[in-house]
């Protein structure tokens, strides 16, 4: 049996409960995730989420300028000197490079769940994907799936995504298979309810509108694809690293 549950903003992330015991799914729709799938899977080496710009810049130092992307942003501005996070204008220029992404919210997530056993970085575009790693590596695990929100605020598109995911869970095990916490079934309802609606659900967000007035459209429309893409990002010794690349879900 596995377990499900749901944590609303990353303000909830608790480092002692986030445990070995624990397996980490990490949402930020608009759009850390998002970003660090895209890089992945148009060709970056790895990505390196930091707390701040100060980090960015310290973490750069270790690479040549030609072998870096710096990325980020703080409060919704991209950092001066950085690339701007948004993944239709990454895709071009992170082949082969590390990026070094910092974000408000996302990086931050990820970082505060790191103590877990295992961290996932999802997104609607490749959530299928990590939902079927999951399938064929945990059978007995808590998986704690992670909203990073919005300044201590809850985010509908991190609940939209979280929603999805844990949908394509509980398919992927068998209802029989999985337990889901409130919060958990309450992302998943809710998702069901709004299934086709990706993109108005994104669009209509506080943060998707902020990005509307920044002439973002395009890059909201895009991350609101599902299961595009078939990277399997994951945490490993401070960086995010393809785990694999997955195929076709399956419940066999």
């Amino acid at each position: 049996m596995v377990k499900i549950h749901l944590l609303w903003k990353k303000e909830e992330i608790d480092a002692v409960q986030m445990n070995e015991d624990k397996i980490a799914v990490v949402f930020d729709v608009l759009l850390a995730t998002s970003s660090i799938t895209t890089c992945l899977a148009y060709g970056a080496k790895d990505v390196i989420p930091v707390l701040d710009g100060a980090e960015a810049l310290q973490e750069a130092k270790s690479f040549s300028p030609e072998k870096v992307c710096l990325v980020g942003e703080y409060n919704g501005i991209t950092i001066d000197g950085f690339l701007d996070p948004m993944p239709l204008g990454l895709q071009e220029q992170v082949s082969g490079k590390t990026v070094v992404l910092s974000t408000t919210n996302g990086t931050v997530a990820i970082r505060k769940s790191a103590s877990a056993k295992e961290v996932y970085i999802a997104s609607l575009l490749n959530g299928e994907a990590v939902a079927q790693n999951l399938l064929e590596t945990y059978e007995d695990e808590t998986i704690i799936v992670v909203c990073s929100g919005s300044q201590n605020q809850f985010c509908i598109e991190d609940f939209y995504g979280a929603g999805y995911f844990i949908n394509q869970l509980a398919d992927a095990y068998g209802k029989e298979k999985v337990d889901l916490t409130d919060s958990a079934l309450a992302a998943k309802i809710f998702y069901e309810r709004l299934a086709d609606q990706a993109e108005e659900v994104l669009s209509d967000s506080r943060v998707g509108k902020m990005l509307a007035n920044y002439g973002c459209q395009e890059d909201v429309a895009y991350v609101s694809q599902q299961g595009i893409l078939s990277v399997v990002p994951k945490l490993v010794d401070s960086k995010v690293k393809v785990e694999r690349q997955q195929t076709s879900m399956s419940k066999e």
